[in-house]
């Protein structure tokens, strides 16, 4: 192995199965409290809270995360094969971060059903989405372009579980 090839990024195809991370983390992460009717009393206590008037509706939110997680992957993948360099796995770092937030998120709201402590990890979330991109915008742009509707849908994310907060106090 040359110099060069120790400097490249990971092949195609490694970068590839490491990047479906962006499916596959978080769904593992919450797929025991998605509020589906596979998991009734998550089901019925999300449909028992008072949504305010900005909540989607049900069908957008798992459309919005395909294309979130979509974008979370080709930013992954490209990551994964840009050379080598501290920059580089700081921004991965972020992003596998940011993979078990997504997760983790859910697991307060549905499983935990701690709203206050929701609406603070959603905060957090946000700032470190911002942050991941803020990363991969130094390695490589186009993965930090498909990262900005991971922040953008946070932000609104934050301000609707603030809102149900509220509701159901």
């Amino acid at each position: 192995m040359s110099a060069s090839d120790a400097d490249a990024g990971l092949s195609p195809a490694v970068a590839a199965t490491i990047a479906s991370a962006a499916y596959v983390v978080p769904y593992v992460l919450s797929r025991s409290t998605t509020p589906s009717p596979d998991h009734p009393r998550v089901f019925f206590w999300y449909r028992w809270l008072r949504q305010p008037a900005i909540k989607p509706p049900d069908i957008a939110i798992p459309l919005a995360w395909v294309a979130i997680e979509s974008g979370l992957a080709f930013a992954g993948y490209r990551l994964l094969r840009a050379p080598s360099s501290s920059a580089r796995n700081r921004a991965l770092a972020l992003l596998g971060g940011n993979l078990l937030g997504i997760g983790g998120w859910s697991r307060l709201f549905f499983g935990g059903r701690n709203l206050p402590v929701s609406t603070v990890a959603a905060a957090g979330l946000l700032v470190s989405g911002a942050v991941y991109v803020d990363a991969a915008r130094k390695v490589d742009r186009p993965a930090a372009a498909a990262s900005v509707p991971l922040v953008a849908w946070v932000c609104f994310a934050t301000v609707l579980t603030a809102a149900i907060w509220r509701k159901n106090r």
